[in-house]
């Protein structure tokens, strides 16, 4: 972080960054358990997963009304611009992340009652584990202001796609196999693409990074893995 001058718009920029941190932690917190609970049917787990969400809500307007203040009174450019402007997006990421696993957590009080478990859970907790991996590794990297650790979370975004697309026939082949399983395997189908949403996420916050360090936006097209 630049040192300035007026030592009270440091203080200004670290508070944006506390909160970052606090709702990167809350988020990451909330997307592990919310799987857990899922593929466990731990159901108060999954209430509690539902009752936080709304501290990430309150956190991201936080940072929102905060960043809109400093432009105003301090009128940043360059970097210092960046690294506010970048603050508000990524907050705005993490609260969907908030917003998914809190979805993952509603699917898994319906499902509580029919607790056979296909094979594709199996995919669905190494997806959800793989996205947890990804979050935790972009903000470190915003943390560290590491460029190369950002980038790299961006070239693996087409990992998680990958895996959704697995999850999706083995949940197929379960729906055809027996037509009393659709109505489960329909909430993992939801569930499954909660997770690779939470993967977008983490590659948005991945090119806010890039472009916080070095002022540069990375390609519009993502990486896809080689057929």
């Amino acid at each position: 972080m630049i040192e300035h001058t007026v030592s009270a718009f440091d203080r200004e920029l670290e508070l944006l960054g506390r909160k970052i941190s606090e709702m990167g932690g809350i988020a990451e917190k909330m997307l592990s358990e919310s799987i857990e609970a899922l593929i466990n049917f731990k159901i108060e787990d999954a209430k509690a997963i539902i009752a936080t969400d709304s501290r990430l809500d309150t956190l991201q307007r936080e940072i929102e009304e905060e960043a809109v203040h400093i432009i105003a009174r301090r009128q940043p450019l360059g970097a210092d611009l960046r690294e506010i402007i970048g603050a508000m997006r990524i907050s705005g990421d993490l609260e969907r992340v908030g917003d998914l696993a809190k979805n993952i957590a509603k699917r898994t009080l319906k499902l509580v009652n029919d607790q056979r478990l296909p094979r594709a859970m199996i995919g669905l907790r190494h997806m959800g584990q793989l996205a947890a991996m990804q979050l935790k590794e972009v903000l470190d990297a915003y943390g560290q202001g590491d460029v190369n650790r950002a980038d790299n979370v961006w070239h693996r975004d087409a990992e998680i796609d990958a895996l959704e697309d697995s999850v999706f026939r083995e949940l197929l082949t379960f729906m055809m196999e027996d037509p009393r399983n659709i109505s489960s395997c329909t909430n993992l189908l939801f569930c499954s693409k909660n997770v690779e949403r939470v993967g977008d996420h983490a590659t948005n916050i991945a090119e806010t990074v890039h472009y916080i360090v070095t002022g540069e936006k990375l390609p519009v097209e993502r990486p896809k893995l080689a057929q």
